[in-house]
């Protein structure tokens, strides 16, 4: 059965470079959302051309969703020929713009040098295609296999997946009994496997002044210099502590392995869109938005804590000084166990391609799997994908087509071992948290 199904993958290498040079071709752009609909459209029929029953659903009412940008995903499935488990792949469709520095048109899948070039094919396209044609090769090579193979196309993972795998878990298509396993195609490298991430607080501080004329600034009371002091109170107080914290998680790279803190935006006082010259206004609010990432080995409470003892204690010590704090993101660190029969089963694959156990490791950042973990409590998912971490959302970005292959060997492999329980343990979860 491997030699089938690596004879099946290889005769579909062309077939892989062209898919994948169609999506890049459908500029899917995050923000605003262009042409989700047609992408959403394209793989459908594609996937509808392999024998699965597709279903297009708008994310009606969730975060980004217009008329004129509407959040259009979608869900194929094939079913076996037996009742068995489910294997899912989820890839997300949107990209971030493409920016400057390209030598090559970012949306015509260049192909050159053993590469597709374009803005997606590492992130996530590329792994897109791959997810496809592995399934493609498995079901020409078993076409009697027990259970099912889903394959999505969902939207705005770059802005949270609210309105793409929030959505769709919220409608129990990531949750048991209708879903057993999930890969994620994101770009962690070939031979590698992720199993989570790290957790997330994002959160806006607001601080609050008085207004007066620009000339007589002791008549106001001037909440940029408030925010200034929390900053500086931060830069005291609050980034030696994070860089010292270190986790067990295997998190890449190594300097993720710390707590960390990035300051994401600034605003306060006159703003950008006038013409002309500015007023001469004391700004009397003045707002941060800051991008906590924080391990497994912390609480989320604590780490709210810590930057609220921070705020309190300028109430105390500064003149005039306010503020207002939001919540706008959290989750959860997230680490699938080694044990888990995704894990188990890509893992084999992955040896059986390379010659060489896996690297495990840990997502600096969230993806879709949050969803995945926190809304259908499926925790048997992973995120594996050709594609080098590194090139994505750069210029000139890039998917090798060897690397797109041999993940698309590994990705059939699993889904082998997957659907005929070579790779299921007994049954537990397999959620860290």
């Amino acid at each position: 059965m491997s030699d089938r199904l690596r004879r099946a993958v290889e005769e579909r290498r062309d077939e892989l470079v062209a898919l994948t040079r169609d999506l890049v071709r459908l500029p899917t752009v995050n923000p605003p959302g262009d042409a989700y609909g047609p992408c959403a459209e394209f793989i459908a029929r594609r996937l509808a051309r392999s024998g699965f029953e597709t279903r297009l659903i708008v994310a009606e009412g969730e975060p980004g969703h217009t008329d004129r940008y509407p959040r259009v995903n979608v869900v194929a499935r094939r079913e076996g020929r037996h009742p068995g488990r489910t294997v899912h792949f989820n890839s997300h469709i949107d990209v971030v713009e493409a920016g400057h520095g390209w030598t090559v048109d970012p949306f015509e899948g260049v192909v050159k040098d053993g590469r597709v070039y374009g803005r997606g094919t590492c992130d996530m396209k590329g792994g897109l295609a791959t997810s496809i044609v592995a399934a493609d090769a498995f079901i020409e090579v078993c076409p009697d296999f027990p259970g099912a193979i889903e394959i999505s196309g969902t939207v705005d993972e770059e802005s949270g997946g609210y309105a793409g795998v929030g959505y769709l878990a919220k409608q129990g298509l990531f949750s048991r009994p209708r879903v057993d396993h999930v890969i994620i195609p994101e770009p962690l490298n070939k031979d590698r496997i992720c199993l989570g991430h790290r957790g997330v607080w994002w959160a806006e501080i607001e601080t609050r002044g008085r207004i007066a004329h620009g000339s007589m600034p002791f008549l106001g009371d001037c909440a940029i210099r408030h925010m200034g002091a929390v900053l500086e109170a931060f830069e005291r107080d609050l980034f030696p502590a994070l860089a010292a914290r270190r986790t067990q998680m295997p998190v890449v790279p190594e300097g993720a392995r710390a707590s960390t803190l990035n300051i994401n935006a600034i605003h306060g006082g006159q703003t950008d869109d006038f013409t002309g010259l500015p007023s001469p206004n004391v700004p009397d609010r003045c707002a941060m938005t800051i991008d906590r990432r924080f391990l497994l080995e912390e609480k989320l409470e604590e780490v709210k804590k810590e930057v609220t003892d921070i705020l309190d204690a300028l109430v105390r010590d500064r003149p005039k000084f306010a503020y207002a704090i939001r919540d706008v993101m959290e989750v959860l660190p997230t680490m699938t166990d080694r044990e888990a029969p995704v894990v188990r089963a890509v893992a084999a694959a992955i040896e059986a391609e390379f010659g060489r156990a896996p690297d495990y490791v840990i997502s600096p950042g969230t993806y879709d799997q949050k969803h995945i973990a926190r809304i259908g409590h499926l925790h048997d998912c992973i995120a594996y994908g050709p594609g080098i971490l590194d090139l994505a959302h750069q210029p000139d970005e890039w998917i090798g087509i060897d690397d797109m292959v041999q993940s698309a060997h590994v990705m059939a492999g699993a889904i082998d071992a997957l659907l005929k329980g070579a790779a299921e343990p007994a049954r537990r979860d397999s959620q860290l948290s």
